[in-house]
């Protein structure tokens, strides 16, 4: 593989912010506790997800918001959002669908971290979503998190109409970080147990990957361990860096080798839908992204992936101001059609 150790070059617009800013406490991710981190997403990171698209939002009048309480263990049942675009002339009020999963190494964040652009893009899109709330880590650790999302996903494809959804346009399982590993592993999951997708007509027809955890750091399997070098290239970035995803994975508590866990340790990618992956440059995750696509193609599954030079994990929430930033939403947009348009 070509060389990825390039993209770790700062990108010079975020250079210019960072050196405007105080530098991060020393130690700062290392000593942080999960409550800390909750409180970072809901004080920090929240507000300004939700501040860079709440001037495009849709009009209300243009789509529908509804929770849905979806039962994935006896007598357990989590919230999903569904977001379903407000039928215009000449649509049969049947649309594709998303399932979306949200990041936050599976021990924070939930459905609102993505709310506002998934609601902006339920409409321009034309596409209903499905923005899945399983339950978080270390209370309720692996394999939690994918036994939700995967029974959340069946449940789904035996009730596309409540979701104003018809499957055969399009069935999309997607994600950033953590919802990007859950996306992984749930196609996985609907590849090898057709009962509720193959055999209904209802297969999932796309993943949507973005800086997805893909291998536990413990794990790499010898084949690829000289292009997974961005963990250690990248281990003191901004925004994520290796003590973060130690510390995360240490609390989700999965086995390394489980392909639940690191579906790229998956024994055959072979029948897997198609995939778009967006990955930053200065991400201890970069590399993963990028052996996925690999692996992938030699399965002869169909996969584009957008590589984001010298910006670091979410930076299109945390510096939104960056030409990248944009970059990302458009691709992000743009992969989401390409996939669609291999439903069909």
């Amino acid at each position: 593989m070509a060389d990825t150790s390039t993209y770790s070059t700062i990108d010079p617009e975020l250079a210019s912010i960072l050196a405007s800013l105080p530098p991060a406490p020393s130690g700062a991710d290392v000593n942080a506790t999960v409550e800390t981190r909750r409180e970072r997403y809901r004080t920090g990171v929240l507000p300004k997800a939700k501040q860079n698209h709440e001037p495009f939002l849709p009009k209300s009048d243009e789509y529908t918001v509804v929770d849905r309480q979806i039962e994935v263990a006896k007598g357990v049942s989590v919230t999903a959002r569904c977001i379903t675009p407000t039928p215009r002339d000449g649509e049969d009020g049947l649309f594709p669908l998303i399932f979306w999963m949200h990041g936050g190494g599976w021990i924070a964040s939930d459905a609102q971290m993505d709310d506002y652009n998934l609601r902006r893009t339920s409409v321009d899109l034309r596409i209903s979503v499905v923005n899945f709330e399983y339950r978080l880590a270390p209370e309720n650790p692996f394999p939690t998190a994918p036994n939700d999302c995967f029974a959340g996903l069946k449940y789904v494809a035996n009730h596309p109409d409540l979701f104003s959804a018809s499957l055969k346009k399009g069935f999309i399982v997607g994600g950033p970080s953590a919802g990007g590993n859950l996306a992984a592993v749930i196609a996985h999951r609907a590849r090898d147990d057709p009962t509720d997708f193959a055999n209904k007509g209802t297969p999932v027809t796309g993943q949507l990957l973005q800086i997805p955890c893909l291998c536990h750091y413990k794990a790499y399997p010898e084949k690829w361990k000289s292009s997974l070098v961005s963990m250690e290239e990248n281990k003191d970035a901004p925004g994520l860096n290796k003590a973060a995803v130690e510390f995360t994975a240490g609390l989700y508590n999965a086995p390394p080798e489980d392909p639940d866990m690191s579906p790229l340790l998956l024994s055959s990618h072979k029948g897997l839908p198609p995939a778009f992956i967006q990955v930053c440059g200065l991400d201890p995750l970069r590399d993963e992204g990028i052996v996925y696509k690999k692996v992938l193609e030699e399965a002869g599954v169909p996969v584009k992936l957008e590589v984001y030079p010298g910006v670091p994990h979410i930076f299109d929430v945390l510096f939104p101001t960056l030409k990248q930033s944009a970059k990302w939403i458009k691709d992000f947009r743009d992969g989401l059609r390409w996939l669609i348009s291999q439903s069909a």
